[in-house]
């Protein structure tokens, strides 16, 4: 079975929190790394999401420490519902 890696980012325009990080986290763009499996033993090729982790801290911080979180995919993808459809900030 082979697997597939896929890095891309994701931008918070307000303050967000994910079941899977302690506490609420800062606006930013966050690096994304999602793991793919192969489905074998179909006629076709097929992939399944295996794990979906978030790297903090946000891309704009310089000299810091990154750290690679596993997150629910529905969970980031709630919370990016939420980031799109807040109201703006006064």
């Amino acid at each position: 079975m082979s697997t597939r890696t896929t890095e891309t980012t994701v931008t918070f325009e307000r303050p967000f929190t994910l079941k899977a990080l302690d506490g609420v986290q800062p606006p930013g763009t966050y690096r994304l790394v999602i793991d793919e499996d192969e489905i074998l033993g179909v006629s076709f090729l097929a992939y399944r999401r295996a794990a979906t982790m978030l790297q903090t801290p946000e891309l704009s911080v310089r000299g810091g420490l990154v750290q690679s979180h596993l997150v629910d995919r529905a969970d980031l993808e709630a919370a990016l519902e939420g980031d799109r459809t807040a109201a703006p900030a006064p």
